[in-house]
């Protein structure tokens, strides 16, 4: 972030210096925000908020105990004003959000804004890997993708970043569009439209209406970037003035064509239009995977670079952590998917499995645990995912109460599978029946808790 003073801080969030702090103060600068105090360093400016069950305005003494140079708050309540500046708002997140959108205004970059119900964050992995071979990004860090985390990515920008790739996460109908006026994307990739969050947005439909908001923020001079095969793809270009690229496994402008998967990733040819070609080992199993990696490219075709540029950075491309993660544990290959789930991201993953060679007889175990936001199509969901496990032939090991219909869906037509409503049963049975060469996919939403019933079972070593 580059600097900013208590002045600029004070009209871009309308708030105002408190009147016990030296005049002095107003040129005071900060070059990094916190909203925990548990990471605050010293110098940062800590932004108060509040939520349902927490309010940060309680704990200032503890943010100027830690180093806040600058404090964003709605009181003064133990803070030492001969020290410590402090803005005082009405409201501290509407103030963190005018912030970022002051601060995005001040910086010269190329925006890339992520949306859709699955791979989101693998797409923008890739998109940062690739766009990173020629320009200075600053990428999504972690899950800071909702109306908390976007102004918070916005303001870690540095001032020689080129291109930022900046997730845009929802849960409730109306949240894609505040991000965008606040991010101003010029490039808005759309990755697919599920069923995350239906629970909320009643149908696919109501969740492409939301997710159409990034089309729809889209400058004239910008592009939207779809994949080809999302059966929402045309409804989205329809509804924006930016150019639109399709993207896809041997179809669109950006595409592969002689597609090889492996048990470790996957070889192609990525074709730009005609005649820009180069070859790709991308090291991430799947083919959702490649879809994501396309959409990727093109951002990076979009940008000027070449296809030779952009393979490189396939490539070498890393995922964040829980996303298909591949690793030994004694022989058995793990692996870990664990960061969320919805219906559609788990049949990716048992595909990607299904779809993998086996070696020395090994067995393909599913270790599923329930997925959220699903609301009256929670029951069939479950049963669904259960069947298609024990269609593909997996041992299906379900954990938790609301994982319970995994199991029944799995055990209809007599597949293999067992229950546990505790994760330490689980883990100790997965100890006793797994063995070497077997495939093991461990995949749950974050309330789960299914990296603790893995780390437990199967630990990488």
């Amino acid at each position: 972030m580059k600097p900013i003073t208590v002045t600029q801080i004070i009209q871009a969030t309308g708030g105002q210096l408190a009147a016990a702090c030296p005049s002095s103060m107003a040129g005071r600068a900060v070059s990094a925000v916190s909203t925990d105090t548990r990471t605050l360093k010293q110098g940062d400016l800590f932004v108060a908020l509040k939520g349902e069950n927490y309010d940060a305005n309680q704990f200032l003494a503890n943010a100027q105990g830690a180093g806040a140079s600058v404090i964003l708050a709605e009181s003064v309540s133990g803070v030492d004003l001969d020290k410590t500046a402090v803005v005082v708002v009405a409201d501290g997140l509407l103030a963190l959000q005018r912030l970022a959108l002051w601060y995005r205004s001040q910086l010269n970059i190329k925006v890339v804004g992520i949306t859709g119900s699955n791979g989101k964050t693998s797409t923008k992995d890739f998109t940062a890997a690739v766009v990173g071979e020629k320009f200075k990004v600053n990428a999504t860090r972690g899950n800071l993708n909702n109306h908390i985390g976007l102004p918070l990515s916005i303001l870690s920008t540095e001032e020689d970043d080129e291109v930022c790739i900046w997730e845009m996460g929802m849960n409730h109908p109306g949240e894609i569009a505040p991000l965008c006026q606040i991010a101003k994307p010029d490039i808005g990739v759309i990755t697919n439209i599920g069923t995350a969050h239906i629970e909320f947005l009643k149908s696919r439909e109501g969740i492409a209406e939301e997710k159409g908001a990034l089309a729809k923020a889209l400058p004239d001079e910008g592009t939207l970037i779809v994949a080809a095969v999302c059966d929402f793809a045309h409804y989205f270009a329809e509804r924006t003035h930016a150019d639109v690229i399709f993207a896809g496994n041997g179809r669109g402008l950006v595409r592969a064509e002689q597609l090889h998967l492996t048990e470790s990733g996957s070889t192609f040819k990525l074709v730009i239009g005609e005649e820009d070609t180069a070859m790709v080992d991308l090291p991430v199993a799947g083919r959702h995977m490649v879809n994501n990696a396309l959409l990727a490219a093109s951002v990076g075709h979009v940008l000027g670079m070449k296809a030779a540029e952009i393979a490189r950075g396939l490539n070498g491309s890393t995922l964040t952590s829980g996303r298909l993660r591949r690793y030994d544990s004694a022989g058995i290959t793990v692996f870990d998917d664990t960061y969320n789930a919805n219906p559609d991201s788990v049949a990716a993953a048992l595909e990607t499995l299904n779809e993998m060679p086996r070696k020395n007889g090994g067995r393909k175990i599913a270790v599923l645990g329930m997925m959220g936001e699903l609301g009256i199509h929670a029951d069939k969901a479950h049963l669904e995912v259960g069947r298609l496990a024990s269609e593909f032939g997996f041992q299906v090991v379900s954990v938790g109460e609301n994982a319970e219909n995994i199991y029944r869906g799995a055990t209809e037509d007599g597949g293999d599978a067992e229950q546990f409503n505790d994760i330490t049963a689980a883990a100790d049975w997965l100890k006793s029946f797994c063995k070497s060469g077997d495939l093991v996919l461990f995949k749950g939403s974050r309330s789960a808790g299914m990296e603790r019933v893995m780390n437990k079972a199967l630990p990488q070593g």
